[in-house]
């Protein structure tokens, strides 16, 4: 009973898939008028089992419970919990912005279910302590994506699905022949055994590295950087654009926890050295550059996220290559990539949101299509334009911090070239930022017709655009989460 306490959060986001599709099931014996009308129904019970995960994982914070379950394979500890707490916040505010996509789509009760059993396989990729348990929780999560990106049904949805498969297979089979190498090497599947292998061996030391560079290339792939990152661009605008904001944030910051738990727990002690943070910190340079410059030149906004999401990687992994530069900034350059991601994750989701609200009604995702949309819904432009200035790293947003954040880990290991050329990367990205802000804000509209959000779109978006402020303004609580989650390492 107690692993499945500590289990409650990624429980209740599976019951509630279960029940999704059992409800769905059933509802058309009862009547096929409650059929039709489902989406409200099966909405709510996918806000409930969000809402409940949310709910458990508290609760574990205030009952102070932390622990493993099924001997060793699953931690849950504050990285854990941080993770929990994001997975399942992300979930139910993608499910709020798909309601509008779902009134014209067929397949609802799938689709919702397949949110839930995805977002619960990324919790369980931030939890597993042993590597048998974190390909599972991959596949478990990467099946329901591949699902989710080509379940409109329409041409570009399939060619989308069909890279999206292509690559992560390739890409699975890469982490697995690394995760192969260090079972070969140690004995063992557990982080902690081969932890201590690492530990206290002096042999096969080529043999490890060999490994370690065996999954950065395929966990690479999820954070999407260079040059990993070939499927991005074309999924990103395939895909349904709420599954597009699943991806960018949800996706990413679960191959970036799975990284961390496997490089720190495992790795960290005799492994990743000095060589290790210019390896991340090339990566890095060479992602946030590339994505940039290829975003400048994109007319399809969902596209121009996609090289932009790139970047915001490269971005991220200043962290991680300020973790491996000195050991001493183990926390420091830990919190900083867990914080990022969390701000990162209002930011993000705040500007799909709005995309969806803005391009439903107009229409197009094309951004000169975007001209003179303040002055049709005020509100919505205002939102996105927060959003966007926040991915900028503009204060008093929680972008602006993020990025001061993994500066200033990034200059407090020595990589100050590294941090100068994060500062560089964001003067350009605020071009092709901004250019959809004065769009939005000095050109003219082609109609005056004024339009607003959804409800449920508004609901989400006013969460996510509050929440970039609160944490831009008062950063306190997000620092705090963050590194009592990176303690777990230290």
């Amino acid at each position: 009973m107690d692993d499945l306490n500590l289990l409650g959060p990624q429980l209740a986001l599976l019951i509630g898939a279960g029940l999704i599709i059992i409800v769905d099931l059933l509802l058309p014996i009862v009547s096929r008028q409650a059929y039709q009308g489902r989406l409200p129904l099966l909405s709510g019970l996918a806000l409930l089992a969000a809402a409940g995960s949310l709910g458990w994982s508290l609760a574990l914070v205030l009952t102070d419970e932390r622990g493993e379950a099924f001997d060793g394979m699953i931690s849950v500890d504050d990285f854990t919990l941080f993770f929990n707490f994001l997975f399942a916040a992300v979930a139910g505010a993608i499910v709020l912005g798909s309601v509008d996509y779902l009134a014209r789509h067929r397949f609802q009760g799938e689709y919702l279910a397949l949110i839930l059993i995805a977002a619960a396989g990324m919790s369980l990729m931030a939890a597993g302590t042993d590597l048998i348990m974190i390909f599972i929780a991959l596949e478990l999560q990467a099946i329901a994506l591949f699902a989710l990106v080509g379940i409109s049904k329409n041409e570009s949805g399939s060619e989308a699905t069909l890279k999206f498969l292509l690559l992560s297979a390739i890409s699975t089979a890469i982490t697995l022949y690394g995760m192969a190498y260090l079972f070969g090497l140690s004995g063992e599947t557990s982080l902690d055994g081969i932890a201590s292998y690492v530990a206290n061996t002096d042999e096969n030391r080529s043999a490890l590295v060999l490994a370690a560079v065996f999954l950065t290339a395929g966990l690479g792939f999820k954070m999407a950087v260079v040059p990993f990152q070939m499927w991005v661009p074309d999924v990103y605008e395939g895909a349904p654009t709420p599954i597009t904001a699943f991806l960018s944030v949800a996706s990413k910051a679960a191959g970036f926890a799975v990284v961390m738990r496997i490089f720190l727990a495992a790795l960290g002690e005799g492994l990743i050295t000095t060589d290790w943070a210019y390896l991340f910190a090339a990566i890095a340079a060479v992602s946030m550059t590339l994505g940039n410059v290829l975003a400048l030149v994109q007319g399809n906004i969902k596209r121009m996220l996609g090289y932009s999401s790139i970047a915001q990687a490269g971005t991220i992994l200043i962290g991680l290559a300020a973790v491996a530069a000195e050991d001493p900034q183990l926390l420091l350059g830990t919190s900083s990539v867990v914080f990022f991601l969390g701000a990162y994750a209002f930011t993000n989701i705040g500007a799909f949101i709005a995309i969806i609200a803005i391009s439903h009604k107009i229409g197009s995702d094309q951004i000169a299509d975007y001209a003179g949309v303040a002055k049709r819904s005020p509100l919505l432009a205002f939102a996105l334009a927060a959003c966007l200035f926040s991915l900028t790293g503009f204060p008093p947003t929680a972008g602006f911090i993020a990025k001061i954040y993994v500066f200033n880990a990034a200059v407090q290991a020595d990589l100050v070239w590294l941090a100068i050329i994060g500062v560089l990367n964001s003067v350009i990205s605020a071009y092709y930022y901004l250019r959809v802000v004065l769009n939005m804000f000095a050109r003219d509209p082609e109609t005056d017709e004024a339009f607003t959000p959804s409800p449920y779109l508004g609901a989400a978006l006013a969460a996510a655009v509050v929440g970039l402020f609160a944490i831009g303004i008062y950063p306190t609580p997000l620092i705090e989460a963050s590194e009592s989650a990176a303690r777990v390492f230290s």
